[in-house]
């Protein structure tokens, strides 16, 4: 049976987007739940300014409060050098840095177009390395960008050169307008498998259209070996207009333990967070499996599905 890693985002995408605005004990008793349930990686917290996402302010706070266990490491993502100096002074396992593959979306979610981002990957991968400090790089929007259409797949394989001559420790691609389908994702990973043979792949889907989990079935059909969810299937980005939620933690545990795809996560404790974070938030989950529960219909927690008479 083959293992896939679960990344769980929940405590920073899921929640950057939302209106209601969790303070950090509750940011970092998320991070609690998603560590009790068996996750051992969790992007715990941004660290951008919180002018422009009040949802990500004192991610400090976050990481000081979160619990720490051994095997598990929090992942702060950052989008410069100053994001990257706070991240490593909160003590995070990982970094996650952000190249967007678009110029018009590079300069609204970052202030500077693609070239000035990879000179700061540049500068970043350099000081990781010195500091011994894990670092992924991410290519967002690498299916699609929500102001220029479509990416065209050489540019990308372009910003990919690129970012491996600083030699990421994992390469990340993320669907971030959920625009992608399972054909450019076998694509998409089958050329960067071929120019990097051994690099650790790992994919973030949103499910904006309904393909997410196609998706994902087909990231790890073409070699990734790490995908990121978020518990509730909340989510979205601040700068991509219509953007929702990404693929639900509980529901892609569920399409891979019918699978034969093995994780460490736990489902049950899973879907006790997503109505956990649904009281908090005020909304239900967007996730099925929230709503229909599991099947078979062993455990307490599909009966009934989520109610809104819980928030």
């Amino acid at each position: 049976m083959s293992v896939i890693e679960i990344v769980e985002v929940g405590p920073r995408d899921g929640l950057q987007n939302e209106a209601v605005i969790l303070p950090p004990a509750d940011r970092a008793a998320l991070v609690a739940r998603a560590i009790a349930a068996g996750t051992r990686r969790i992007e715990a917290a941004s660290f951008v300014d919180p002018a422009r996402v009040p949802q990500m302010a004192d991610g400090e706070a976050v990481m000081a409060a979160a619990p720490r266990a051994p095997g598990v490491s929090l992942i702060g993502l950052v989008l410069n050098e100053r994001g990257f100096e706070r991240a490593v002074a909160a003590a995070c396992e990982e970094v996650t840095f952000v190249v967007v593959a678009s110029e018009t979306f590079s300069r609204r979610n970052q202030g500077a177009g693609i070239a000035e981002m990879l000179e700061a990957w540049r500068r970043i991968a350099a000081a990781a390395r010195g500091l011994r400090v894990r670092m992924t790089v991410m290519v967002a929007a690498a299916f699609g960008c929500p102001f220029e259409g479509e990416v065209a797949p050489r540019n990308i394989d372009e910003i990919v050169a690129r970012l491996l001559e600083q030699g990421p420790d994992e390469l990340a691609f993320a669907d971030t307008i959920g625009c992608a389908v399972p054909r450019q994702v076998e694509d998409l990973v089958g050329r960067t498998r071929i120019r990097a043979p051994k690099l650790k792949l790992r994919c973030h889907f949103h499910d904006t259209r309904h393909t997410g989990l196609a998706n994902a079935l087909a990231a790890v059909s073409a070699g990734v070996t790490a995908l990121d969810a978020s518990i509730g299937g909340y989510g979205g980005c601040p700068f991509a207009p219509a953007a929702t939620g990404n693929i639900a933690t509980e529901d892609l545990l569920y399409l891979f333990s019918r699978s034969g795809i093995a994780t460490t996560i736990d489902l049950e404790a899973t879907l006790d967070t997503a109505r956990w974070l649904a009281a908090k938030l005020g909304r239900p989950p967007a996730s099925g499996l929230a709503r229909a529960g599991g099947f078979p219909p062993s455990f307490p927690t599909r009966r009934g599905g989520f109610s809104t008479a819980a928030i």
